[in-house]
């Protein structure tokens, strides 16, 4: 016999259930702060993007492939493909499309793109900041009016994952257009997207006009004007947090329901820039890494943010586990004991005062992370000074979610200025003819770097969103990604 709630109960079970009896109604456009400037679309290969205009781009200019809402590949531009020759051969068939203005996607046009992007056209090289993971492709060839061949000199099975990334989105230029999934309804500070007809996916008849909470509202802005939108139920997602504003989070009253935490993959850590004086030696190097208590740096900014002591987080595609530094088996005081027994020993030699200069961003957790790491150097006898991140350093922070599941993209992020053994064998892993020989390849870089010290792993990057109820579609994911089409559980 079922048991009937009281009508109260009833009510208040259902507000539970539904995170919360004030979320915003699922009616009108979805909107959404994500942190940085005004979104646009602009040229990946020219400049960098900051994650409004990564959404813009993705949203409105989509590559041949795109991630879905669990950060896994679909199609973008391209309806199928196949890899064949042993890895070697992409091929693409591109839908039927056009780039919103009604000018048919043609083949010619998509591979003249993706050479612009890469920057492989002209010899001239890219800005793009995925181009240096790129070189193993050694032609992109129209093979028919809809499809593509994009050929390797060098096996890549992690091709497609950098291919879905908004820095490889296919926008044409003169004039301005992409493929969708969006197009632009309105312009402006905070631009409307509206879901472009796709031919491939309905009945060409069927020309519905979408429903306005289809829509959605792009607005690009500071992290505490987002959480105080948010916060004020003016806003259904806040995308793009960080560690620097992540304590801005305990200042304004958000259930802990939509606070949502990406299981980020990639790197969180002080790169080595400058090797002069006493960084010039690799045994100083590490015993300044050696010396940063890496669980107070992570703790001050998020308890449960756990730290890291390596620069790969698992094997990937390295044929040997990873590096772990000898000081690892140490305690937190006897590491540093020893840091500060060789500080002591440089200075007997060379009695000058050491100061290291520390590159971080603005904002609330970088402020915490700094004073937990100069509070480290300055125990064991070096004045730290903390500068902005775009100045001359000896630090600096190194904050990036991989693109891609490979060990060598960890290990040439963090060669920032690392020495010419490390950099010869990643040159030699980038190179690797087969992918058994990369694993080793790759294995030795892993060796060289933990030797070099070129890079002071720290944690893994904390990366954050707010999610109002109404947002069914919405996963955390490694790539810390979240498709605008991909936000409600009805939407396509």
């Amino acid at each position: 016999m079922r048991t009937r709630l009281p009508l109260g109960a009833a009510m208040l079970a259902t507000c539970l259930a539904l995170a919360g009896c004030d979320r915003r109604p699922d009616t009108g456009a979805v909107v959404v702060s994500a942190i940085g400037a005004r979104p646009r679309l602009a040229d990946a290969s020219r400049v960098a993007l900051d994650t409004p205009t990564r959404l813009m781009m993705d949203s409105a200019a989509q590559g041949l492939v795109r991630f879905d809402a669990a950060g896994q590949i679909e199609p973008g531009i391209a309806e199928r493909w196949i890899v064949i020759d042993g890895g070697m051969s992409y091929i693409f068939r591109l839908r039927e499309g056009d780039w919103g203005d009604g000018t048919p996607v043609t083949a010619e046009q998509v591979v003249a793109m993706l050479q612009h992007q890469i920057g492989s056209a002209d010899h001239f090289g890219s800005h793009n900041p995925l181009a240096p993971f790129l070189t193993a492709i050694d032609e992109i060839v129209v093979m028919t009016p809809q499809v593509i061949e994009v050929r390797l000199s060098r096996p890549r099975p992690d091709l497609l994952k950098l291919f879905a990334q908004p820095e490889l989105a296919l926008l044409r230029l003169r004039p301005t257009g992409g493929t969708g999934p969006f197009r632009i309804a309105q312009r402006g500070r905070a631009p409307l997207l509206r879901p472009a007809f796709d031919p491939g996916q309905a009945d060409p008849d069927d020309q519905r006009e979408p429903r306005p909470q289809e829509d959605v509202r792009l607005i690009g802005e500071r992290a505490a004007r987002a959480i105080a939108r948010f916060a004020n139920r003016d806003s259904d997602l806040v995308s793009g947090g960080s560690f620097v504003d992540w304590p801005l989070l305990a200042t304004a009253d958000i259930a802990p329901a939509s606070v949502r935490v990406d299981p980020a993959a990639g790197l969180f850590g002080l790169a080595f820039v400058r090797r002069e004086g006493f960084l010039t030696d690799a045994a100083n190097r590490a015993a300044v890494s050696e010396a940063i208590d890496r669980t107070a740096a992570t703790g001050a900014v998020a308890p449960a943010w756990d730290p890291a002591d390596r620069i790969l987080p698992d094997i990937l595609d390295s044929a040997s586990l990873p590096q772990v530094p000898a000081w690892t088996l140490l305690t937190q005081e006897e590491r540093r004991v020893a840091a500060r027994q060789r500080v002591a020993a440089w200075r007997q030699e060379t009695p000058a005062a050491i100061e290291v200069r520390i590159a971080l961003p603005a904002g609330p957790g970088a402020t915490l992370l700094y004073a937990q790491v100069a509070a480290s150097l300055i125990a064991i006898g070096i004045t730290p000074v903390r500068v902005a991140i775009g100045e001359a350093a000896d630090l600096r922070l190194v904050d990036a979610v991989a693109p891609y599941d490979s060990a060598r993209w960890y290990l040439a992020s963090a060669c920032v200025a690392c020495g010419d053994d490390a950099r010869a064998a990643l040159d030699a892993a980038r190179e690797a003819p087969t992918l058994a020989e990369r694993g080793l390849r790759i294995a030795a870089a892993d060796k060289a770097m933990n030797e070099d010290v070129a890079f002071i792993p720290l944690a893994r990057p904390l990366r954050w969103s707010l999610v109002a109820a109404r947002l069914g579609q919405w996963q955390p994911n490694t790539r810390a990604w979240h498709p605008l089409n991909r936000l409600r559980a009805d939407t396509n």
